[in-house]
Protein backbone atom coordinates (compact mmCIF):
# COMPACT_ATOMS: atom_id res chain seq x y z
CA UNK A 1 0.00 0.00 0.00
CA UNK A 2 1.44 3.47 -0.93
CA UNK A 3 2.29 5.71 2.16
CA UNK A 4 -0.25 8.04 1.42
CA UNK A 5 -3.40 4.92 2.02
CA UNK A 6 -4.29 3.97 5.08
CA UNK A 7 -6.56 2.04 6.59
CA UNK A 8 -9.37 2.94 9.41
CA UNK A 9 -12.84 1.73 10.56
CA UNK A 10 -15.69 2.42 8.04
CA UNK A 11 -17.81 4.97 9.08
CA UNK A 12 -21.93 6.28 8.42
CA UNK A 13 -20.10 9.14 6.57
CA UNK A 14 -18.29 6.94 4.10
CA UNK A 15 -21.69 5.85 3.08
CA UNK A 16 -22.01 8.13 -0.19
CA UNK A 17 -18.53 7.41 -1.15
CA UNK A 18 -18.85 3.35 -0.89
CA UNK A 19 -22.32 3.71 -3.16
CA UNK A 20 -20.06 5.84 -5.44
CA UNK A 21 -17.87 3.14 -5.37
CA UNK A 22 -20.33 0.21 -5.22
CA UNK A 23 -22.15 1.84 -8.10
CA UNK A 24 -19.13 2.59 -10.90
CA UNK A 25 -19.17 -1.07 -10.65
CA UNK A 26 -22.85 -1.59 -11.04
CA UNK A 27 -23.14 0.57 -14.40
CA UNK A 28 -19.31 -0.87 -15.72
CA UNK A 29 -18.62 -4.42 -14.60
CA UNK A 30 -19.65 -7.96 -13.49
CA UNK A 31 -18.03 -7.24 -9.95
CA UNK A 32 -21.86 -6.09 -8.76
CA UNK A 33 -24.30 -7.83 -9.26
CA UNK A 34 -27.08 -6.28 -9.72
CA UNK A 35 -28.10 -3.65 -13.29
CA UNK A 36 -29.50 -1.16 -11.08
CA UNK A 37 -27.44 1.34 -8.95
CA UNK A 38 -27.84 1.16 -5.65
CA UNK A 39 -29.45 3.32 -3.14
CA UNK A 40 -27.67 4.49 -0.15
CA UNK A 41 -29.59 2.22 2.21
CA UNK A 42 -28.46 -0.97 0.26
CA UNK A 43 -24.58 0.21 0.86
CA UNK A 44 -25.42 1.58 4.43
CA UNK A 45 -26.12 -2.40 4.60
CA UNK A 46 -22.16 -3.17 4.03
CA UNK A 47 -21.67 -0.87 7.03
CA UNK A 48 -23.54 -2.49 9.12
CA UNK A 49 -22.71 -6.51 7.78
CA UNK A 50 -19.59 -5.50 9.05
CA UNK A 51 -20.29 -4.24 12.53
CA UNK A 52 -19.67 -7.51 14.33
CA UNK A 53 -16.27 -8.91 12.33
CA UNK A 54 -15.59 -5.65 10.59
CA UNK A 55 -15.63 -3.06 8.02
CA UNK A 56 -12.76 -1.16 7.01
CA UNK A 57 -12.24 1.70 4.84
CA UNK A 58 -8.84 2.68 2.85
CA UNK A 59 -8.40 6.14 3.06
CA UNK A 60 -5.92 8.08 1.12
CA UNK A 61 -4.17 11.36 3.29
CA UNK A 62 -7.01 13.88 3.29
CA UNK A 63 -9.41 10.77 4.83
CA UNK A 64 -11.08 10.58 1.34
CA UNK A 65 -12.48 6.78 0.69
CA UNK A 66 -10.18 4.65 -1.71
CA UNK A 67 -12.34 1.65 -1.13
CA UNK A 68 -13.79 -0.48 1.29
CA UNK A 69 -14.38 -4.36 2.82
CA UNK A 70 -16.41 -5.80 4.87
CA UNK A 71 -15.92 -9.36 6.98
CA UNK A 72 -19.57 -10.76 7.59
CA UNK A 73 -20.87 -13.97 9.45
CA UNK A 74 -21.52 -16.49 6.84
CA UNK A 75 -24.39 -17.53 8.69
CA UNK A 76 -26.53 -16.66 12.07
CA UNK A 77 -26.52 -19.83 13.25
CA UNK A 78 -23.68 -20.75 15.66
CA UNK A 79 -22.59 -23.99 13.66
CA UNK A 80 -21.15 -21.84 11.51
CA UNK A 81 -19.60 -19.32 13.30
CA UNK A 82 -16.13 -20.10 12.34
CA UNK A 83 -16.66 -18.95 8.52
CA UNK A 84 -16.79 -15.22 7.70
CA UNK A 85 -17.52 -13.92 3.89
CA UNK A 86 -15.65 -11.14 2.65
CA UNK A 87 -16.71 -8.50 0.04
CA UNK A 88 -14.19 -5.41 -0.95
CA UNK A 89 -14.56 -2.59 -3.82
CA UNK A 90 -11.62 -0.33 -4.69
CA UNK A 91 -12.14 2.88 -6.61
CA UNK A 92 -11.49 2.14 -9.86
CA UNK A 93 -8.77 4.33 -10.14
CA UNK A 94 -7.11 2.88 -6.97
CA UNK A 95 -6.79 -0.37 -8.95
CA UNK A 96 -3.17 -2.25 -9.22
CA UNK A 97 -1.83 -0.66 -6.33
CA UNK A 98 -1.79 -3.15 -3.31
CA UNK A 99 -5.01 -1.70 -1.95
CA UNK A 100 -6.77 -5.06 -1.98
CA UNK A 101 -4.05 -6.85 -0.98
CA UNK A 102 -3.40 -4.43 2.39
CA UNK A 103 -7.33 -4.65 2.56
CA UNK A 104 -7.62 -8.42 2.31
CA UNK A 105 -4.61 -8.65 4.77
CA UNK A 106 -6.31 -6.84 7.31
CA UNK A 107 -9.62 -8.64 7.12
CA UNK A 108 -8.00 -11.54 7.38
CA UNK A 109 -6.63 -10.25 10.96
CA UNK A 110 -9.98 -9.22 12.25
CA UNK A 111 -10.92 -12.70 10.80
CA UNK A 112 -8.26 -14.41 12.70
CA UNK A 113 -8.96 -12.10 16.00
CA UNK A 114 -12.27 -13.27 16.14
CA UNK A 115 -11.63 -17.18 15.73
CA UNK A 116 -12.72 -17.46 12.19
CA UNK A 117 -11.02 -20.00 10.21
CA UNK A 118 -12.53 -20.48 6.72
CA UNK A 119 -13.16 -17.39 4.29
CA UNK A 120 -15.46 -17.38 1.68
CA UNK A 121 -16.14 -14.78 -1.69
CA UNK A 122 -18.40 -15.41 -4.25
CA UNK A 123 -17.35 -13.43 -7.90
CA UNK A 124 -18.86 -13.10 -11.11
CA UNK A 125 -17.15 -15.86 -13.93
CA UNK A 126 -16.99 -12.73 -16.11
CA UNK A 127 -14.60 -10.68 -13.63
CA UNK A 128 -11.53 -12.20 -14.40
CA UNK A 129 -9.74 -9.69 -12.47
CA UNK A 130 -11.14 -10.69 -8.99
CA UNK A 131 -10.62 -14.36 -9.81
CA UNK A 132 -7.15 -13.97 -10.42
CA UNK A 133 -6.94 -12.14 -7.13
CA UNK A 134 -8.48 -14.59 -4.60
CA UNK A 135 -6.39 -17.36 -6.85
CA UNK A 136 -3.57 -15.14 -6.22
CA UNK A 137 -4.32 -14.63 -2.78
CA UNK A 138 -4.97 -18.57 -1.55
CA UNK A 139 -8.50 -18.99 -2.14
CA UNK A 140 -9.41 -22.49 -3.58
CA UNK A 141 -12.68 -22.56 -5.99
CA UNK A 142 -14.79 -24.77 -4.20
CA UNK A 143 -17.90 -24.38 -5.96
CA UNK A 144 -20.11 -22.87 -9.07
CA UNK A 145 -23.59 -21.78 -9.69
CA UNK A 146 -23.85 -22.21 -13.53
CA UNK A 147 -25.62 -19.36 -15.49
CA UNK A 148 -27.81 -18.07 -12.66
CA UNK A 149 -26.93 -14.22 -13.56
CA UNK A 150 -28.21 -12.21 -16.32
CA UNK A 151 -26.54 -8.38 -16.36
CA UNK A 152 -26.17 -6.30 -19.63
CA UNK A 153 -27.36 -9.19 -21.88
CA UNK A 154 -25.34 -11.74 -20.08
CA UNK A 155 -24.94 -14.57 -18.51
CA UNK A 156 -22.85 -15.47 -15.60
CA UNK A 157 -21.73 -18.17 -13.74
CA UNK A 158 -21.20 -17.24 -9.40
CA UNK A 159 -17.48 -18.86 -8.43
CA UNK A 160 -17.34 -19.27 -4.55
CA UNK A 161 -14.15 -19.29 -2.86
CA UNK A 162 -12.88 -20.08 0.44
CA UNK A 163 -9.46 -19.80 1.86
CA UNK A 164 -8.68 -21.83 5.26
CA UNK A 165 -6.82 -19.00 7.82
CA UNK A 166 -5.28 -20.07 11.36
CA UNK A 167 -6.44 -18.65 14.59
CA UNK A 168 -4.60 -16.35 16.66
Amino acid sequence: MSVSASLRPLQQTDVPEMNRIFNYYVEHSFAAYTQEKAPLEFTKGFLEQGQSLGALGVVDLSDRLLGFGVLRPYSPWKTFEGTALVTYFLDPDSVGQGLGTRLLEALEQKARAAGIRTLLAHVSSKNDASLSFHTGKGFQQCGCFHAIGEKHGEVFDVVWFEKTISRT
